[in-house]
C-alpha cells in the first residue's frame, strides 16, 4: 500500500480529526513510499527503532511518538539520532496519541476493560470522546483481589491504596498518565479508580474522598492499544505487522 493510502486508512480507523491532541497524529517521519512490513510498539524510542532496523520494517506504527506541544524544537542530541536512524533507512514513522486511547474497540482503555473483565459504561468526563472512562466491574472484589488480578493480568504489581472495606463494584479508569482524573471519579461517587501512574498528590485525593485506587504502570496499560491496531491491520488488510515490546518500569 502506498504511504499516503496507508495514512488515510489509519485516519479512517482513528479519527484523528475528532479529538484535540498534544502531538500531530499521522505520519510523523516520512520513509520509503511502499508500505508492507510493519512494527507496532508503544513509544518510538531508539531501541524500538533499531528492532525495526533489524527486522527489515520499512514502517514503524506507535502510541507515542514525536513533537510534542511545549517540547524543545531543535533536532539535536537523542532527537537528532532517532531521527536520522529513521531518514537512514527510509523507515516511516506514524503516531496517534490520544485517538488510540479514546476508540471505543482497539483503544487502550477498551483493551484494558477487556483484559481486567471490566464493562465500559459511559465517559468519565461529560465531553464527547472522554479520555478517562467509566464502568464497572463484572465480578465485584475486593481491593487486594483487584490488584492481584491487575499483577497478574498485566505482569506488573500495581502502586495501591485501598481506603475502603467493601467489595469493588463501580471503577473508572484511563491508561498511561491519568492520575488526574481521580478526583473527578471521587466526585461521581465512583469505588475505585485506575490508571498507569500516581503524582504525590494522588494518594491524598484518595484517602480524603475515600476512593481505592490503583497505578498499574504508563507503560504497562498501554501495551494493548497498539498491538490490537497492528492485529486490526494484519487480519483486515494483510499487511505483515509484528509488535515489540520495549520493556519500560514506568
Amino acid at each position: 500500500m502506498q504511504r499516503r493510502e496507508f495514512n488515510q486508512l489509519l485516519n479512517t480507523i482513528l479519527r484523528p480529526d475528532s479529538i484535540q491532541d498534544f502531538c500531530p497524529n499521522g505520519i510523523q517521519v516520512e520513509g520509503c513510499e511502499q508500505i508492507k512490513k510493519i512494527v507496532t510498539g508503544v513509544t518510538a524510542c531508539q531501541a524500538l527503532i533499531d528492532a525495526a532496523i533489524a527486522h527489515g520494517a520499512d514502517t514503524i506504527l506507535v502510541h507515542h511518538g514525536y513533537f510534542w506541544k511545549g517540547e524543545a524544537q531543535p533536532i539535536t542530541g537523542m532527537k537528532k539520532r532517532r531521527i536520522a536512524a529513521l531518514l537512514n533507512h527510509d523507515i516511516n514513522l506514524f503516531a496517534y496519541h490520544l485517538p488510540l486511547d479514546v476508540h471505543p474497540a482497539i483503544a487502550n482503555n477498551a483493551q484494558l476493560a477487556q483484559l481486567l473483565d471490566l464493562e465500559i459504561l459511559d465517559g468519565l468526563e461529560p465531553v464527547a470522546n472522554s479520555v478517562a472512562v467509566k464502568g464497572r466491574l463484572k465480578t465485584p472484589m475486593s481491593g487486594e483481589q483487584f490488584a492481584q488480578k491487575i499483577s497478574t493480568v498485566l505482569a506488573r504489581e500495581p502502586l495501591v491504596s485501598l481506603v475502603r472495606d467493601e467489595l469493588i463494584e463501580t471503577i473508572a479508569w484511563c491508561t498511561g498518565g491519568g492520575q488526574g482524573y481521580i478526583d473527578l471519579a471521587a466526585s461521581q461517587g465512583i469505588d475505585a479508580y485506575l490508571t498507569g501512574e500516581a503524582s504525590e498528590q494522588t494518594i491524598h485525593s484518595s484517602r480524603e474522598q475515600k476512593i481505592d485506587f490503583f497505578a498499574a504502570g504508563h507503560h504497562a496499560t498501554e501495551r494493548y492499544g497498539i498491538k490490537a491496531l497492528g492485529e486490526l491491520l494484519a487480519e483486515q488488510h494483510g499487511f505483515d505487522v509484528t509488535f515489540i515490546d520495549i520493556d519500560n518500569p514506568v
